[in-house]
């Protein structure tokens, strides 16, 4: 049985992860087109909108999603009762959006942004057409369904931003770019996978889901926030330029997040819910995913920052270098998320969202005051703030699992400290190669090249368990292939 479900756990991940990487990549090489075709002006001018967009996000899930995968015994009546609530949701958060645009467009001294908010917001209502089957696919682990999905969404928009691109459309190249994406994701998605809403509701199922569900809203609604309130001050405190550097730094690194740390995050919930009253094995799927995924993200994090100002220079132009140190901090900021998610994942599973919530206000608590000390200084400072509260923030996060799990920060940590050594030598043999009189396409492939030859031969020569398993897992794929 075990056996069973890591060979299912592996192959869904494996899936999620081609969908997210096969994304990724596709809408990696669009911006990369789309910048060098547009100002970074357009690009700030699409993330003042982002910013309402992304916090109304929250609401459109309401935590029911999630709510949903953690219940063991959810049937059709669970789901039913929360896509009529969410969408009735959705058209209300449009609504109140088409009626706030002139507000925003004040807000920012920019009448123009009217009708983007308008537009742009449609996206709200699309998400709440998607949202169910989304949970429907995370709990019966059918994560191939992703991949069909997002992949045609992805390229279908990905043709259509570049042709208004080159058409002179501007900004609206962007907002067409992520309504269609939208759009044909979730078509898709409806097409592939066969679950559709009853004619039934009941109110009581859906007040069991939003018990637990509303600490996660609330939680999510202030991760969300500060997440953008970060975006919402330096667009209006200072330009939408700073905004675009800002925001362009922060892309890369979440690329590579998204791809590996998200695959294993939306993976691991549903598996730990389903043996959510087995404190050992939650614990082991814990530590492997911690282990696993740190092991890939640090040195993945570590080489970006190491060979991010070559690597923007060739891939967006001169005119982007700006957004370097950015980039190079943001890269600090997420080489601790396989902590933030893994320890996060767990208690969810666990079904104590009451906790999830009680870390949310703690932490947020410290974010807003870094921002209240560093606004003054800059946005270059506001990020730097954010890199040094991360681990205090993981720390936060790990600590009820001490408890829960038996799993203390210290106990992480150490598990950690092989990759974080191994990933910051590497970085400090492949950072000196920046200075080479090389076009820079070239330096970028050498310190690729030489920062996996360290990270491997360091992994051999110390017998990281880290790598043994990875590489098992790989080899064990490949055989099945």
């Amino acid at each position: 049985m075990e056996d069973r479900v890591k060979v299912k756990t592996v192959s869904n991940f494996i899936w999620r992860f081609a969908e997210r990487t096969a994304a990724q990549l596709v809408s990696f090489a669009v911006s990369i087109i789309l910048a060098r075709i547009l100002a970074p002006e357009a690009y700030g001018t699409v993330a003042l909108v982002t910013v309402f967009t992304t916090i109304l996000q929250v609401f459109v899930d309401s935590g029911l999603g999630t709510a949903l995968i953690q219940k063991k015994d959810a049937d059709d009546l669970d789901f039913s009762s929360v896509f009529y609530f969410n969408f009735t949701v959705c058209l209300i958060l449009y609504a109140g959006m088409f009626m706030a645009a002139p507000w925003i467009a004040d807000f920012y001294g920019r009448p123009e942004l009217v009708p983007l908010v308008r537009v742009l917001s449609l996206t709200l209502v699309i998400s709440g057409v998607k949202n169910i089957q989304q949970a429907y696919v995370s709990k019966h682990l059918l994560f191939k369904r992703f991949f069909f999905a997002t992949l045609g969404g992805t390229i279908f928009s990905a043709v259509c931003g570049i042709f208004l691109a080159y058409r002179g459309a501007g900004v609206w190249a962007l907002v067409v770019q992520q309504l269609m994406n939208a759009t044909i994701d979730t078509t898709i998605l409806w097409i592939t996978v066969k679950w559709r809403p009853k004619l039934m509701f009941s109110w009581n199922r859906l007040k069991g889901l939003l018990s637990y569900g509303w600490k996660l809203v609330v939680s999510s609604f202030l991760s969300t926030v500060y997440s953008n309130l970060q975006s919402l001050i330096i667009g209006k405190v200072y330009t939408a330029t700073d905004l675009a550097y800002y925001n362009k730094g922060n892309q890369l690194p979440t690329l590579v997040i998204v791809n590996i740390n998200t695959s294993i995050d939306s993976v691991l919930l549903p598996v730990m819910s389903s043996v959510q009253d087995q404190e050992g094995r939650i614990k082991t799927m814990t530590r492997q995913s911690i282990r696993i995924s740190s092991y890939i993200i640090w040195p993945m994090m570590i080489g970006l920052a190491a060979c991010s100002k070559p690597l923007i220079a060739f891939l967006l132009t001169d005119k982007w270098l700006p957004c370097v140190p950015y980039l190079r901090v943001f890269c600090m900021i997420y080489a601790f998320h396989p902590i933030h998610t893994a320890n996060l994942n767990a208690i969810k599973a666990m079904g104590r969202s009451d906790i999830f919530l009680k870390l949310e206000i703690v932490k947020k608590i410290i974010d807003l005051t870094t921002i209240l000390i560093t606004v003054q200084y800059g946005p270059l400072a506001m990020a730097f703030g954010v890199m040094l509260t991360t681990p205090l923030g993981a720390f936060v996060n790990a600590f009820p699992n001490k408890k829960l799990l038996r799993y203390s920060f210290k106990e992480q940590m150490l598990d950690l400290l092989p990759c974080i050594l191994l990933a910051f030598f590497m970085g400090a043999v492949i950072w000196p190669i920046q200075y080479l009189v090389f076009p820079n396409i070239a330096i970028v492939a050498i310190q690729v090249v030489t920062g996996v030859l360290v990270y491997v031969l360091g992994s051999v020569l110390f017998r990281m368990e880290a790598f043994t398993t990875v590489f098992g897992i790989v080899k064990s794929f490949l055989k099945k292939s």
